[in-house]
């Protein structure tokens, strides 16, 4: 049985990457930081239509949490076959020069410290030297790691480059190990994370920049995701998928 881990699991880009991976018959395990009830009501979407998923609270910038949790979904469900890392902060819209060396420090920790040890967490159960069968990871990224984010989130934009580093240098070293590990590049999404930033309506304010000349729904990047970790995609590692409507 295929059991999948989506970190960040309760709302955006991750609540329907996990509704769209139980429909395709995998055992999904929703990971989230803070809110419980959106956790919990992915949960129960998914047990509604025959799916078979839990709900764990870990952080995963916290390495002894990491590894509570992927012990705890080995308990459950057994080893995790598909990891999808999707969970990251950003805040408010700054220049580089207004940052703090903490603000810094807390986007690295979630958006690249965290991408890091659930990956390795990850390898040591899929790795065919380690007794496992193989496996597929998907790095949520973003078109920041192109773009640069002058003048909003530069932090962000460089965790996220470090995330597609992260993607490309981990594919070639388990490549021979039945592990492949892709990433997506998501624009301008209908998300709560631009909130965060301090402007929920950033989508619409800038949408018309865009070739496409409209913003993307989650599911659309959560169908690419699906696609990635499935065996549609078995010749595709160390490659990125860009879903930013031409930009």
């Amino acid at each position: 049985m295929s059991v999948a881990l989506v970190t960040g699991g309760s709302r955006g880009i991750g609540r329907a990457t996990a509704i769209l991976l139980a429909q395709s018959g995998y055992k999904v395990v929703v990971n989230f930081l803070q809110n419980k009830q959106a956790a919990d009501e992915v949960v129960s979407i998914i047990r509604a239509h025959s799916g078979e998923a839990i709900a764990i609270k870990a952080d995963i910038a916290d390495e002894l949490q990491v590894m509570a949790m992927f012990a705890e979904i080995d308990k459950v469900y057994g080893p995790v076959t598909a990891l999808v890392n999707n969970a990251g902060i950003l805040f408010q819209q700054s220049t580089v020069e207004e940052l703090t060396a903490e603000r810094i420090n807390r986007v690295m920790a979630t958006n690249v410290t965290g991408y890091f040890l659930c990956c390795r967490e990850a390898v040591k159960r899929m790795a065919l030297r380690h007794g496992g069968n193989g496996g597929a990871i998907v790095n949520v990224s973003s078109a920041a790691s192109r773009l640069g984010a002058p003048g909003e989130y530069v932090d962000y934009a460089a965790s996220k480059g470090a995330v597609d580093s992260l993607t490309i240098g981990l594919s070639l070293e388990v490549a021979a190990q039945g592990i492949r590990v892709n990433g997506v590049r998501p624009g301008l999404i209908y998300t709560d994370i631009h909130a965060s930033g301090g402007e929920a309506g950033r989508v619409d304010r800038v949408k018309d920049l865009l070739p496409m000349k409209r913003g993307g729904q989650p599911e659309e990047v959560a169908e690419a995701i699906v696609w990635l970790l499935s065996e549609k995609a078995s010749y595709v590692t160390g490659s990125f998928l860009d879903l930013a409507g031409g930009k």
